[in-house]
């Protein structure tokens, strides 16, 4: 079942005078004799409602380079009323670190659909991991020598970013599952257990529109994972441009090394009747500075977006 981007591109009418007709690019699932399951359809150009937002995301993001040593930053949004984007540094890949966590949730979700029960498979946790990298942003960790269920294990993985609970989890995982998430959305093959695997922002964002829109998993586990990313603790990002209350699903995630941090976040905003997708990457050397960078980017994005309603 692989996608086939290029295999339906229909000509868009021209809505006025002097504006370019766009490609509009659907995307389906293939494989089955009789239905082509739609996943997503995307107009070839950015949105021009959105094209303020870009040139005040990129004059912050020119600051930020020049003024606090970040090297690079990727920005990918998308305008769920409308379908209209926006992408900055579109070919900039990065290393996703911790935002790897949701192909895997995405996995276990379509290994439950496939073989009912598996979320409730219990996973022995025995021996301690060794991790080899530093970990900034700590939370709550699975105890060892108990034992949790796969949903348990979710919950910690998810809401916590917990390294422990992931490395459990894909012990068990169904890597051709896995491997067929990534091949279905036409990127890659991955290596689960690889310490590099590069996404660009635009890329990734597809595993949060899958969620949003239930056209990967079942409308119901497209559900349980938006409401699981609800409960993501991460507050030092997206969420810094957010006034309290909103609701956010969201899930960040570090990387790189001493010298060169990584710091990333992908998150859907729920506004009444106006609901975003936001997702951020950066790059530099003081993760405190690309936390601050990505929190003035969603303020800014927030502020626009409401201003527009």
């Amino acid at each position: 079942m692989k996608l086939n981007i290029a295999n339906e591109k229909d000509q868009s009418l021209t809505v006025a005078e002097n504006v370019n007709s766009c490609n509009l690019n659907t995307v389906r699932l293939q494989g089955y004799p009789l239905v082509k399951p739609l996943m997503f359809v995307d107009s070839d150009c950015e949105g021009s409602d959105l094209f303020q937002i870009k040139e005040e995301i990129n004059q912050l993001i020119g600051n930020y380079t020049s003024l606090q040593g970040v090297t690079s930053t990727a920005v990918y949004l998308r305008d769920f009323s409308s379908s209209e984007w926006i992408s900055i540094n579109e070919n900039e890949l990065y290393n996703p670190g911790s935002l790897f966590k949701v192909p895997v949730l995405m996995t276990y979700l379509k290994m439950n659909e496939l073989s009912p029960g598996v979320l409730n498979k219990e996973i022995a946790y025995t021996q301690r991991f060794t991790l080899n990298k530093a970990v900034a942003f700590k939370s709550k960790s699975i105890q060892l020598g108990k034992k949790y269920k796969v949903k348990e294990l979710l919950k910690y993985m998810i809401e916590y970013s917990d390294n422990n609970a992931t490395i459990l989890l894909t012990s068990s995982l169904d890597n051709a599952i896995f491997v067929k998430l990534f091949t279905d959305f036409d990127m890659k093959t991955p290596i689960i257990n690889a310490e590099q695997y590069q996404l660009s922002a635009q890329q990734y964002s597809y595993f949060m529109r899958a969620i949003y829109n239930a056209s990967y998993l079942s409308v119901e586990n497209s559900e349980y994972a938006a409401e699981l990313l609800t409960k993501c603790d991460f507050k030092d990002g997206i969420m810094l441009g957010l006034p309290k209350g909103i609701q956010v699903a969201h899930k960040f995630g570090e990387s790189g090394t001493t010298v060169d941090r990584q710091l990333h976040e992908s998150a859907i905003v729920y506004l009444d009747g106006k609901s975003y997708l936001l997702t951020i990457m950066t790059k530099g050397k003081d993760l405190k500075v690309l936390s601050k960078l990505m929190g003035d980017i969603s303020r800014l994005v927030y502020s626009n977006i409401v201003a527009a309603t």
